[in-house]
């Protein structure tokens, strides 16, 4: 195989589901990024639930397998077994999430599947869609400082100078692991004097920090206050600087996203706050 010969080419790929398309989509958007030298142009079908809908999607892969010259990657998470058949007779290569793996489970469990669409993204567990959505909620009601009275109920406060991604990792906390994430903003009188905020001094224990480098972070806030001392190399080095050391004296954890996914960011303040382990429980119906 040569790992430079399609740098002139696109490959077409497919992702179907019966339901949301997450499954199909991460777990093949995951295994594509082992081919970086490849470009792929993506398209997602969701709550294909009929013969029509499964010819409609079959017709637009053969489409694309003409155009391109080449059969298009297709990554399935359909549960209907004719529905699947239907896909399955196009112009492309397949590949069943699904039946990759439950074979060898059903095996392994001594026991049969039973194929019900949705489960992993739907509302099939009530008490876990309502507890992602009181996280959400806490998270939208925490951010940057707010409801200080109520900081003591949070999962983990990420703490951090401004523009280091407190925010959407938060909600990323929130939405995907159901943690009641909040945030807190470190200001330059936290910096001089080296001292946390008295607002969570006593949280010491739910604290962790984002960092990440000089130049990402001037990049950043070139975008919002152009040409500013705020936005200066000589300024975010300090910053930064300060913010580091300030994480160091406290012992408090953290981690430089520079150049880091949002999901490798959660999913390494999970493993590194031991999160799992920590989580406040949802209030009851």
């Amino acid at each position: 195989m040569q790992s430079g010969s399609n740098l002139d080419k696109v490959r077409s790929v497919f992702f179907i589901s019966d339901s949301t398309c997450i499954t199909a989509q991460h777990l093949g958007r995951a295994l594509l990024t082992q081919f970086e030298f490849i470009r792929f142009t993506q398209q997602t079908y969701r709550f294909v639930h009929n013969a029509e809908r499964a010819q409609a999607v079959v017709a637009q892969i053969n489409r694309a397998a003409a155009e391109d010259g080449q059969q298009p990657l297709i990554f399935c998470t359909m549960t209907d077994p004719e529905l699947r058949a239907m896909i399955r007779t196009s112009n492309g290569v397949f590949f069943d999430l699904f039946e990759t793996f439950v074979a060898q489970i059903e095996q392994a469990l001594q026991a049969d599947a039973v194929p019900t669409k949705g489960h992993s993204h739907g509302m099939t567990d009530r008490d876990q869609y309502f507890e992602r959505m009181e996280a959400v909620n806490f998270t939208l009601n925490h951010d940057d400082g707010s409801a200080i009275s109520q900081l003591n109920q949070a999962d983990i406060i990420l703490l951090g100078i401004s523009r280091t991604g407190k925010t959407p990792t938060c909600l990323y906390l929130s939405l995907n692991y159901s943690i009641r994430a909040a945030n807190f903003p470190i200001t330059e009188d936290d910096l001089e004097d080296l001292k946390l905020p008295k607002s969570v001094e006593p949280l010491r224990t739910k604290l962790f920090g984002l960092t990440t480098s000089p130049e990402r972070l001037r990049h950043i806030r070139q975008e919002r206050l152009p040409n500013s001392r705020y936005a200066s190399l000589a300024q975010c080095e300090y910053e930064i600087r300060q913010s580091e050391a300030l994480f160091r004296r406290y012992r408090i954890p953290y981690l430089d996203t520079t150049a880091v996914s949002i999901e490798e960011i959660a999913a390494n303040i999970v493993d590194m706050a031991a999160l799992e382990h920590r989580k406040t429980p949802p209030t009851p119906n």
